[in-house]
């Protein structure tokens, strides 16, 4: 099975000037756990909602937020995005994105075509959902 036959179309992606506060915003909007960082529109790294929660101060939102906590969602995207991403081509087999996050502590790999403009994303859970619901039969 390739890639593409699991991986997410539905891109929602920041560029690097993007503010954390639109990045907070997306993840918590739209469910979703990672986010495509893109630059002359190509792909240039990714931002994980865990990316996001480590920059940001823990007492947003709280009774104790103070402006110094709120300032952090100020933080840019090139400031938290992992940059250099592997990524694979849509013609990759699912056994080659099992062995990266196998063998990487990464849990999203952006699908690419040749001038790295992104076509997709595909994650671990998309795996083992598709796993799952028995959509995969052999690797």
């Amino acid at each position: 099975m390739l890639v593409s036959e699991l991986m997410s179309t539905k891109l929602i992606t920041v560029e690097l000037d993007d503010k954390l506060s639109v990045v907070k915003e997306i993840f918590e909007s739209m469910k979703i756990h990672h986010l495509l960082v893109i630059e002359s529109k190509k792909v240039f790294g990714v931002v994980s909602d865990r990316d996001l929660y480590k920059a940001l101060s823990p007492n947003i939102g709280t009774k104790t937020e103070t402006f110094k906590d709120v300032a952090t969602l100020n933080k840019r995207v090139h400031q938290i995005v992992s940059r250099n991403p592997i990524v694979l081509t849509p013609n990759a087999t699912i056994a080659e994105a099992i062995d990266i996050f196998n063998t990487h502590t990464i849990s999203c790999i952006p699908i690419v075509d040749h001038e790295m403009k992104p076509l997709g994303i595909i994650t671990i859970r998309s795996i083992l959902k598709a796993l799952g619901e028995k959509k995969i039969d052999s690797l």
